[in-house]
């Protein structure tokens, strides 16, 4: 069994340590992450502390990528994100 399925996730993730923005209300605010690891499907993100989040936002990764996300979970100052098609 490969690590993916014994974490129920579609697609394996890959440790990373990126800086990222979060992009919301309009695109009128953002706020800093780092980006714990990523996938084809999603990544693991974490605040410097803990923080409301909208369930819907563009994530900007370091490079310039830029993904539509929706947040499937929460602890305390990290999410767990889904990349909207």
């Amino acid at each position: 069994m490969t690590q993916a399925e014994t974490n129920n996730r579609i697609a394996p993730r890959m440790r990373a340590l990126k800086g990222a923005k979060i992009i919301f209300e309009n695109r009128s605010s953002t706020m800093d992450c780092t980006v714990r690891n990523i996938s084809e499907t999603g990544v693991k993100i974490a605040l410097p502390a803990p923080t409301a989040l909208p369930e819907n936002f563009f994530l900007r990764m370091e490079d310039g990528r830029e993904f539509r996300c929706v947040v499937r979970w929460r602890k305390l100052a990290e999410f767990g994100l889904e990349f909207l098609r």
